[in-house]
């Protein structure tokens, strides 16, 4: 295996399927089955779940910034709750923690005792974001991959790898297969958040973009077997 360790970002979208919104539970069961598969092999997995197919803070027209972020981070945890579900379902071990209290629907986070759910070989779901406003979940990711000593960072998007633009508008645009974390500015690479990729970078924090709806793509990468972008 080339990761032991991993911090799989996983995009709302991804569990809405072709819904568009909400959780689809076929998508929700392909995903878990893609990490129990890993999981099994002995793949230490941490997940950060975004809210996008619920609500995003950016789009609350008229409300409060700090207030829409935080209803941002509430969609973050029905998908925490969806995917933790999915994965008991199958048989592999997983819990939720959130960076804001939620008594009684999942444990606040504590570094300290997500490493030892992962030692322990569960799946540990992060739900609520870093638990402040004006912070992006791909940040987040990146925190919590560097919190937890991930040997790298997974993007799971709905696009099969890095492209210079988008390859279902220009067919022309350029596949990439390994990046340097400059050329996501340089290259003006809607990859992740400036904050996000800078802090991948001062930690020297690999990235791996790649498209989980792909079945045995995650098994794959993991693998150290080529399916996206790599930037390091």
């Amino acid at each position: 295996m080339k990761y032991k360790r991993v911090l799989i970002k996983l995009s709302g979208e991804a569990l809405a399927g072709d819904d568009k919104f909400g959780v689809n539970p076929e998508m929700s069961h392909k995903t878990a089955l893609q990490i129990k598969e890993i999981v099994d092999m002995g793949v230490q997995v941490g997940i950060v779940v975004g809210g996008g197919n619920f609500f995003r803070g950016r789009t609350g027209e008229g409300i409060d910034k700090p207030t829409a972020d935080y209803m941002g981070m509430l969609a973050t945890v029905m998908n925490a709750l969806a995917l933790q579900d999915a994965l008991l379902k199958i048989g592999c071990s997983a819990v939720a923690m959130t960076a804001i209290e939620i008594r009684d629907m999942a444990e606040g986070y504590s570094r300290r005792k997500a490493l030892d759910y992962l030692e322990a070989g569960k799946v540990v779901v992060f739900g609520c974001g870093t638990g402040s406003p004006f912070f992006t979940t791909d940040t987040t990711a990146a925190l919590r991959a560097c919190e937890i000593g991930a040997d790298a960072l997974l993007l799971a998007k709905n696009i099969d790898a890095v492209y210079s633009a988008d390859p279902n508008l220009d067919p022309s645009a350029e596949r990439y297969s390994e990046l340097g974390y400059m050329d996501i500015i340089d290259k003006d690479l809607k990859v992740m958040d400036l904050t996000a990729a800078t802090l991948c970078k001062d930690n020297n924090m690999s990235i791996y973009v790649f498209a989980l709806k792909t079945e045995g793509n995650l098994m794959k990468v993991i693998n150290g077997e080529n399916v996206g972008t790599l930037i390091k």
